[in-house]
């Protein structure tokens, strides 16, 4: 099978030439992945707002043995866990509860 090959103006062409090229591990909702070639962070962040409260953890990849894989599966399994107690919790006045946002904060500062 040949491949398919597509033609382009000389405009399109300029325009793929200074791309950037693609990260292999793309942010997704709530987890954003931070490559930073100078600054000593490599990692996940956690970020999720509900009713006003925003909840926010960092997951460096250096503690996972620099393994971008290991920290995003770590991000991912407390997102679920935070999105889980979020869901399960009682609003007072449309807001989460203080005991409830306790209980998150809770969580992350025990996550990994």
């Amino acid at each position: 099978m040949q491949p398919k090959f597509r033609w382009i103006s000389n405009r399109q062409m300029i325009g793929l030439v200074e791309t950037k090229p693609i990260n292999p591990m793309k942010s997704k909702r709530n987890l954003t992945r931070f490559d930073y070639e100078k600054s000593a962070f490599e990692g996940w962040r956690l970020c999720l707002m509900k009713t006003g409260t925003t909840f926010t953890r960092y997951f460096p990849d250096k503690k996972f043995a620099g393994n971008a894989k290991k920290s995003l599966a770590a991000a991912e399994k407390t997102l679920a866990e935070l999105k889980a107690l979020i869901a399960s919790s009682k609003r007072v006045d449309g807001k989460l509860s203080a005991a409830t946002i306790k209980k998150a904060e809770k969580l992350l500062a025990n996550a990994v």
